[in-house]
């Protein structure tokens, strides 16, 4: 899976330029999103008929009442018209109620499909890969799920609402038109191939401005999502003008975006505006000489008008159509961009779920590279983890020692090679049920906005309020707890910023405690904490891997100096193995490793 063609920009190849199977994909899955609200759907088309069959009616009421009435006096006339204007009156409310609930009940389908697309974007997002995410800003994966689908919510609602009454509206009225005076319906037609050709070469330029507004949004996200994420970084290195410097230049090319977008535009509305009052002064001018020659009477005029009025309506709401065609499409696109992309890890169909799990790790042969072209972290790497073991995993930085431990949940899969839990290759595990079975304590801890008792349940959604203290005890974590100003239900703000880093790393160390799995991972977790906060945590942790396969990546050599085996990762991958004694009298690299360390 090529994951460069989903940077931030649009994606080469793709936008346009399709088969028409591809695209006949595409508007399958568009329409796809209708289906679960057909009747809600059927009755905002009916309701959609019934405005557009009304007012194509009170025109011809009027006619009636000019032609008819007014034109032969007798002694009932003013019953006549007060009657048609009764019949008008009753026009206009079921007009007004059809209106009102294309209108409301309109929008709630729109907004409901809106969710429906938002909720399967997200679900996707959380089925994608690290490698998916390796290459993504988070702002442009957050435009594509708010911005975006609400661009399609007004598409989905006003979309078929406005061709159903346009098209009724323009055929309706053309047919009073042509039954009137046929010659100055034609005078009418003449103008629309001029307006089509005009609307078209505007269309594109909006097509293509809509998109790029798009993408500059996504980049303004990206951007705002950056810096505040860091802001103790800028404000620790005064480099707030900095960030708004980048700020600033994402925003203009976004002000750039729109400002080719509101030209399209407005040279596509008023266009028409302009074309739309050329239409009705024509009609006006050329009427009036019908009427000077007999040609065309004044109500016929009158009524001509009114319906001229009516045909003018349809090309206003073609206008509205094709901005929310051209935005929601634009946004469709870039939602689909994602939606396409396939999880390159996923469960095959003869997976099986974990059972009955011992423990015992293996890497045969393994070989890693995080993308075609690029060279691979490891080669023909080996290495057995048995059940119950404690094994430490050292090396210089960046060598692959978090990635090869990323490999055993399936973060990433193996090139070549295979890692096996219990004699089975983990690609036939299930991998919810795999994961399940591991339990993962990193070094840059990440908790959710919430309360504590709700970042520990973490590790099991459906754990009692007993267990959740049970497992703060074991992570020596229950005294500071029982110290915050409102116990397990404090509020520990975004990721946790009201913590203090031994703090937060207790919680998570307390979050796996309740998950309580058979395979422990532990890459650095206590490298970045002062030494009382180290000590606690080392216990913690020590409690924790008892029993269970632990498998501990260290930068600090002296904390694994009691591991049962260390294993020494180099670029030629396992090169060393033994307990720290052992590796110290071989006077290799980890001697070597070791010994710059105690010199510093």
């Amino acid at each position: 899976m090529n994951y460069e063609l989903l940077r931030a920009r649009p994606l080469p190849g793709w936008y346009g330029r399709r088969p028409n199977k591809f695209l006949n994909n595409r508007s399958r899955k568009f329409l796809s999103y209708y289906r679960p609200y057909g009747r809600l759907f059927a009755a905002d088309m009916a309701c959609a008929f019934v405005v557009s069959a009304t007012t194509l009616l009170i025109p011809l009421c009027v006619s009636y009442i000019t032609r008819n009435v007014l034109a032969e006096q007798s002694p009932d006339t003013l019953r006549q018209i007060v009657g048609m204007g009764v019949v008008m009156m009753a026009l206009i409310a079921i007009h007004t109620v059809s209106n009102m609930f294309v209108a409301y009940q309109g929008h709630m389908m729109g907004a409901m499909m809106e969710r429906d697309m938002r909720q399967e974007l997200f679900d996707h997002y959380q089925k994608l890969s690290f490698a998916f995410y390796d290459e993504q800003k988070v702002g442009q994966l957050m435009t594509r799920l708010t911005n975006d689908s609400f661009d399609l919510a007004e598409l989905f609602h006003h979309g078929p609402e406005d061709i159903v009454i346009s098209l009724l509206n323009f055929v309706g009225a053309f047919a009073i038109l042509f039954v009137i005076n046929a010659k100055l319906a034609l005078l009418v037609f003449l103008f629309l191939p001029i307006m089509a050709v005009y609307a078209y070469h505007f269309n594109k330029k909006m097509k293509t401005a809509l998109r790029r507004s798009h993408d500059r949004i996504g980049d303004i996200n990206a951007q705002v999502e950056d810096s505040l994420a860091g802001i103790r970084v800028v404000q620790s290195f005064s480099n707030e003008a900095v960030e708004k410097g980048k700020f600033g230049r994402e925003n203009g090319r976004f002000l750039d975006s729109r400002r080719d977008s509101y030209r399209s535009e407005t040279y596509f509305y008023e266009g028409l505006v302009a074309f739309t009052q050329l239409m009705t002064v024509a009609v006006v001018v050329f009427g009036g000489i019908s009427i000077v020659h007999a040609a065309l009477d004044l109500p016929d005029l009158i009524t001509f008008l009114l319906c001229v009025g009516i045909l003018i309506e349809p090309i206003r709401r073609y206008g509205n159509f094709t901005r929310l065609y051209q935005e929601g499409l634009a946004g469709f696109a870039r939602f689909m961009e994602v939606l396409e992309v396939a999880p390159d890890i996923e469960d095959t169909a003869e997976a099986v779920e974990l059972t009955q799990v011992q423990g015992n790790v293996s890497f045969r042969d393994v070989s890693f590279r995080y993308k075609d072209g690029h060279g691979y972290v490891f080669k023909n790497l080996s290495l057995d983890i048995k059940a119950g073991e404690y094994v430490a995993l050292v090396g210089s930085s960046g060598i692959g020692k978090t990635t090869l431990c990323s490999l055993i949940p399936r973060f990433y899969d193996v090139r070549e090679g295979a890692v096996l839990l219990d004699g089975r290759d983990i690609r036939e595990i299930q991998l919810a049920s795999l994961r399940r079975n591991i339990g993962i304590v990193q070094q840059d801890v990440y908790l959710f906005a919430g309360t504590v008792a709700e970042n520990i349940r973490y590790g099991k959604p459906e754990a009692s309020a007993d267990e959740i203290v049970a497992a703060a005890k074991q992570a020596n974590a229950h005294d500071f707890i029982m110290a915050l100003p409102d116990g397990y239900d404090t509020d520990i703000g975004q990721r946790g910023v009201k913590l203090s880093g031994g703090q937060k790393q207790r919680l998570s160390i307390a979050r796996v405690f309740l998950k309580d799995p058979p395979i422990l991972i532990f890459d650095e977790a206590t490298s970045a904490l002062d030494n009382e906060s180290e000590r606690a945590i080392r216990d913690s942790l020590e409690k924790l891997s008892n029993n269970r396969t632990t498998l501990v990546i260290a930068h600090r050599l002296s904390t694994v100096r009691n591991a049962q085996r260390i294993a020494v990762l180099t670029d030629n991958g396992i090169t060393e193995q033994g307990t720290h004694e052992e590796l110290m009298a071989l006077g290799g690299a980890y001697a070597n490793l070791y010994n710059m360390q105690l010199s510093i």
